[in-house]
């Protein structure tokens, strides 16, 4: 795909996929995902299927509620997400890599607060081969429970909600080495106030992203670059400063529409912050110093 220069780009793996074997979409479709994947001359996709063991407080009303979601919870909100069928799972894999043999296709899993949780990811992991497995921190400790940061906003200052987000990342990233990729390290973005905070600005917290930033690089694994919200070129910039070695790509698609979004935009700012593909297209981008 030519950037606004006329350069080719080279499109990357979408590396963070949701399909119906995650239990928080109702619109889930591994098949056509796999469909959009080719239609967009996609090289590859990783189905990273949610795997959470967390309990925590949803929205029952507002704009934050999500009627399928509504029905499996317990009356005071709180959701005890669904076991996840790694078997079925897997064979669902192996079906669409049959049915679309010239796709690269990867098995994946976003862990939630694997840190949090050791035995039953462990449990999970055992039971086959995952190819790509990404660490996510979705929720914080919140009024003897817990919750996701928009649940958090209204009754806590949104600065003190994000810096405390950035200080559980780094505390994820020293416990637990079940997962290879962070995602979304800018997660409480997506549901950030600006009527009450303001246009959120990361050079407010940079020390506090360069704290998460370095854990994980000197853990080792790679930063995705999740585009259901661009990330800002800030961050990139201070992963390469604090040393990261590698970024990924991921739509974070809960359906097919969804597959590729912003992965070329992604793929030129990785570029220019010094990040290059790899040997196969499935690989991590590597920094190039």
């Amino acid at each position: 795909m030519p950037d606004r220069r006329g350069c080719e780009v080279s499109l990357p793996c979408d590396s963070h996929v949701h399909s119906e074997w995650s239990w928080d979409t109702a619109v889930g479709d591994m098949e056509g995902s796999c469909a959009r994947a080719l239609e967009l001359g996609l090289p590859a996709i990783t189905f990273t299927e949610h795997l959470d063991h967390t309990v925590w407080r949803i929205a029952l009303e507002g704009p934050y509620v999500m009627d399928h979601l509504t029905v499996i919870a317990a009356p005071d909100g709180l959701l005890t997400p669904p076991t996840f069928d790694p078997v079925g799972y897997l064979a669902a894999i192996e079906h669409c890599r049959d049915r679309f043999p010239q796709l690269r296709i990867l098995s994946g899993l976003e862990m939630g607060e694997p840190h949090r949780h050791v035995e039953q990811c462990s449990r999970i992991l055992a039971a086959g081969r995952f190819d790509r497995v990404l660490g996510s921190l979705h929720t914080l400790p919140d009024t003897g429970a817990f919750a996701e940061p928009w649940g958090i906003y209204p009754h806590r200052d949104p600065h003190e909600v994000m810096r405390e987000y950035l200080a559980g990342v780094a505390i994820m990233m020293s416990i637990s080495g079940m997962f290879s990729v962070l995602a979304h390290i800018d997660y409480p973005v997506r549901s950030w106030p600006q009527e009450r905070a303001g246009v959120f600005d990361p050079k407010v917290f940079e020390e506090e992203f360069r704290h998460a930033l370095r854990a994980t690089a000197q853990s080792g694994r790679a930063l995705e670059i999740n585009t259901r919200l661009p990330l800002h070129a800030a961050i990139l910039s201070w992963w390469h400063e604090e040393g990261g070695d590698a970024v990924t790509f991921g739509s974070d698609a809960h359906s097919p529409p969804d597959v590729g979004h912003g992965l070329a935009d992604a793929a030129r700012m990785a570029e220019a912050h010094g990040f290059r593909p790899g040997a196969n297209p499935y690989d991590l981008w590597s920094r190039v110093d």
